[in-house]
């Protein structure tokens, strides 16, 4: 079982070079890896913090869990790594009960892992025979994605579809389900995967992704709260990140990158007084400095080895001392 777990969860980690240059980790620094999977970037991480530092790894997967300790042990010996049950959004819950006083480097890799992908009982993918399940946490999570799709009404789904899953046949691919489900309850992958083709036009189906690629990403993104959580993680993270601490996210759809952009954009701007006022009255002083302008893209020697990287981007801020008024 547990070569298995690890097989299984051994994935190559997504713009592992710009993750490094970005946070730059030093030896004795505290690291938090808030999206911890297979540890990927842990490891690296880990490594470079040595035996004075501390890796600790947040996910709400078990199996990613074992599988990321069993790995961290082999090839991060020495290193002092706290391995914590729970979601980014519970920061503040985890650190407080770790007795951590601050953090150097936060990582957040966003999106679902390939590995719980590739899990059929996980019900992620519409390429396996499975339950309508879509859980990150399944034994905490009570809504499910079979939840979501035999009972929120049509005008719902429609919204999901076309806001998560910038789906064009949202409204299509909604009555679909609407009138399949009145019928007999969806209750599987494949049925919902049917529902999904036979709602959108055969001339857009003959090309690109999977026709139901869009529905099942907004699935999994309404199923977890994805981009509620994402925002109660990154402001707590920015709240435990000591003065000159560095802060990187890796987002794979342009709702959870405008998330990251705005709330990095949010607390690296200063005044905001009209400029016409011949003092600032305002008192806004920026907490971050950004270290990347704009996001950074995989490259192509990457993409060669990593396709999964091919839609990721990398954003990454400083944490400004309090005194500096956002000079350095």
């Amino acid at each position: 079982m547990a070569d298995r777990l690890t097989r299984e969860y051994r994935h190559t980690p997504v713009m592992l070079d710009e993750v490094l240059s970005t946070l730059q980790p030093q030896a004795g620094e505290i690291v938090c890896d808030c999206t911890l999977g297979g540890a990927g970037h842990s490891v690296e991480l880990a490594q470079r913090v040595g035996s004075q530092g501390l890796l600790i790894g947040i996910d709400q997967d078990e199996m990613a869990r074992t599988a990321a300790a069993e790995r961290l042990n082999r090839e991060a010996p020495g290193v002092e790594c706290h391995i914590l049950a729970g979601n980014f959004a519970q920061l503040d819950e985890l650190l407080v009960e770790d007795e951590i006083a601050g953090v150097d480097c936060f990582l957040f890799d966003l999106g679902v892992s390939s590995p719980q992908l590739d899990i059929p009982e996980r019900g992620f993918s519409y390429k396996y025979e499975a339950p309508l399940d879509m859980r990150m946490n399944p034994g905490k999570q009570t809504l499910t994605a079979a939840e979501v799709i035999n009972t929120y009404n049509e005008a719902d789904l429609t919204r999901i579809l076309r806001s998560y899953g910038d789906e064009k046949h949202a409204k299509r691919i909604a009555h679909e389900i609407c009138r399949a489900r009145a019928q007999a309850p969806i209750e599987t992958t494949t049925r919902l995967a049917e529902l999904v083709v036979a709602a959108i036009p055969a001339a857009d189906r003959r090309h690109g992704h999977h026709p139901a690629r869009k529905s099942f990403q907004a699935l999994r993104i309404e199923v977890n709260a994805e981009l509620e959580v994402l925002r109660e993680g990154l402001t707590a993270a920015l709240r435990w990140l000591e003065p000159g601490g560095r802060i990187c996210v890796i987002s794979y759809h342009s709702l959870e990158d405008k998330v990251v952009k705005s709330l990095f954009g949010e607390h690296s701007r200063g005044c905001i007084c009209p400029p016409d006022l011949p003092v600032c009255v305002c008192g806004r002083v920026p907490t971050l400095e950004l270290i990347t302008k704009r996001p950074l893209l995989s490259t192509e020697q990457e993409l060669e080895y990593n396709p999964r990287a091919r839609s990721a981007k990398l954003r990454a801020a400083r944490k400004l001392a309090a005194n500096t008024n956002g000079f350095k």
